[in-house]
């Protein structure tokens, strides 16, 4: 039986839908007609499933080139190897999220004749993560932001849904593993490679907070979503019940959402249009007592984004009931109420918070294999807490070209302009008196800017003499020799002002000070991928040679 009706959007024909993924939905209507724009779906007996493995086989049907395989057996485990018959180096993507899907979009339909291209993840859809809010509150369906991985790979590779236990650098192999359901055994087999690119994100970081597992929201997922969703319906629905005390269900009614980065601000300002909009026209007698809450360790919002955002994000809260509660960290969840600490001026303050759904949606943690992979290297070459270190290529450090990282797995090692303090000053040095004036300060900035650019900002601050606020304090530290007074302010820099080698090296320290790592968005993932497809494109990679000598940078 069809689950939906489909309508083409132009010609308003009507087509049976018997799949339950909008990529499908899209396809039969195209060919049910010729003139398609898009799709929507009538909720004619639609049904809800679980949007787990099992509901998204039916997006396999798309064709795909065949590898062709040979398996050998053994009496504790089975295992598939691809034939080593092709000459074209293999390119192996482990993941199916923004930097591995933007990776492969992005590059050319004839890829094929210059890598053989295989994609492994045990997730075959591409979440579009950045709607999952709209999700939980009901202004999307589930459907409507996933796309079949077999769909966007197309012809330009092979797909195995399987997840990667373990990765052997020395012998350039991956051991992946079909996981157990839908009363399948599970399957291993291992897939050699020559160049592997390595997307497979990071898993939500609890600070090992008690009670966040147990009872906290995550928000990483489409089942995350969902399972929010109906969390929310059943409070109101408890909350409305003739026995419930007012404390209860002012309990019931509050939600608390933990992470004032852009998830975070999405959910809470998704939660409120849902309570004050749709619940409001079904529980008009309990809606008054709806309270979303918003937690944030920092002392602003949105703080990788420019702090107008995050002022005009938190006037707005205000202004529409959402509280906001600032360097306010949380201490421990129950199954009821937070333990909150509040950091003052002069002293702490604690205080219990109850909720009827918490959401976690702050802070990522290494993903298993990132930490296996980073201990396969050579000592010293990675060190990060946090994700895989990669150099300007996005090529892991110690893997002699032989893996690249990009997504919330991966962070840049971006040059500091320390490293060459001496070599620019003695260039900047013209009258060789070991001293360099504002204008030779200036100039020597203005030409460092071109290898590192976060020197851009201070050139242009000198070249404004101290219009900008924001690095007006640094920039006159280094340049009077000392500590700046707060009675002093942002006083306009003196062309007679001078800087030697000690203090050119410690403006330079402080700036590199400033760098911080690229935030973990969707966004910056499928740059990395845009710019890795385009590098792979353009270029022949190959493992244990030097990058060529036109290849760009990742900016």
């Amino acid at each position: 039986m069809p689950v939906c009706k489909l309508v083409c959007v132009k010609s308003r024909s009507k087509v049976d839908c018997y799949g339950s993924s909008f990529a499908a939905q899209q396809q039969r209507c195209a060919l049910f007609c010729r003139s398609h724009y898009g799709v929507k779906t009538l909720r004619q007996g639609h049904k809800r499933s679980n949007f787990g493995r099992q509901s998204l086989q039916l997006l396999s049907a798309v064709a795909a080139p065949v590898i062709e395989v040979s398996g050998t057996q053994s009496n504790d485990s089975r295992t598939l190897k691809l034939n080593k018959g092709s000459q074209k180096p293999r390119v192996v993507i482990l993941g199916s999220g923004w930097g591995a899907v933007s990776f492969i979009r992005d590059l050319p339909k004839n890829i094929g004749d210059k890598y053989d291209i295989v994609l492994l993840s045990p997730r075959n859809y591409f979440l579009f993560t950045a709607l999952l809010p709209q999700v939980a509150t009901g202004n999307l369906e589930e459907h409507s932001i996933i796309e079949s991985i077999r769909k966007i790979l197309g012809k330009k590779g092979t797909y195995f849904e399987a997840a990667v236990t373990n990765i052997n650098v020395s012998e350039r192999a991956l051991t992946a593993r079909f996981p157990c359901h839908a009363g399948l055994e599970e399957f291993e087999f291992t897939v050699p490679y020559d160049i592997l690119i390595y997307s497979v994100g990071s898993k939500v970081n609890t600070f090992g907070i008690k009670g966040v597992q147990q009872y906290a929201f995550f928000f990483k997922s489409i089942a995350d979503a969902h399972n929010l969703r109906q969390r929310v319906c059943e409070c109101f629905e408890r909350a409305a019940l003739p026995t419930i005390t007012d404390q209860e269900r002012k309990r019931l009614l509050s939600f608390v959402v933990v992470g004032g980065g852009p998830t975070g601000v999405e959910v809470a300002a998704e939660l409120y249009d849902l309570v004050r909009e749709e619940m409001g026209q079904y529980y008009p007698h309990i809606c008054k007592d709806a309270k979303v809450r918003l937690v944030e360790l920092q002392d602003h919002v949105l703080s990788t984004y420019d702090r107008k955002i995050s002022e005009y994000t938190s006037k707005l809260f205000s202004r529409n009931g959402v509280e906001v509660l600032i360097n306010t960290k949380v201490e421990s969840i129950d199954a009821d109420a937070l333990t909150l600490v509040s950091q003052g001026k002069e002293e702490k303050h604690s205080q219990t918070v109850a909720y009827g759904a918490c959401v976690w949606a702050t802070g990522v943690a290494m993903h298993p294999l990132t930490q296996h992979l980073q201990q396969a290297m050579p000592p010293g070459t990675q060190s990060h807490s946090r994700s895989i270190v990669t150099d300007e290529y996005l090529c892991v450090k110690g893997s002699d070209g032989t893996i690249f990282a990009l997504g919330d797995a991966a962070t840049v090692e971006q040059a500091k302009a320390l490293s060459r303090a001496k070599e620019m000053f003695a260039e900047a040095d013209k009258d060789g008196d070991g001293m360099l004036s504002y204008a030779e300060l200036t100039a020597a900035m203005r030409q460092a800017s071109k290898e590192y650019s976060h020197l851009e900002e201070y050139a242009r601050y000198l070249e404004r003499r101290g219009d900008s606020r924001r690095f007006g304090p640094l920039v006159q530290r280094a340049l009077v020799g000392g500590p700046i007074k707060s009675s002093e302010g942002l006083q306009c820099l003196e062309p007679s002002c001078q800087v030697n080698l000690s203090h050119f090296e410690d403006l330079l320290q402080e700036i590199d000070n400033t760098l911080r790592s690229l935030p973990a968005t969707g966004q910056v993932a499928g740059q990395e991928g845009s710019y890795l497809a385009k590098l792979f494109s353009k270029h022949t990679i190959r493992p244990g040679q030097p990058m060529p000598a036109k290849a760009p940078l990742f900016k």
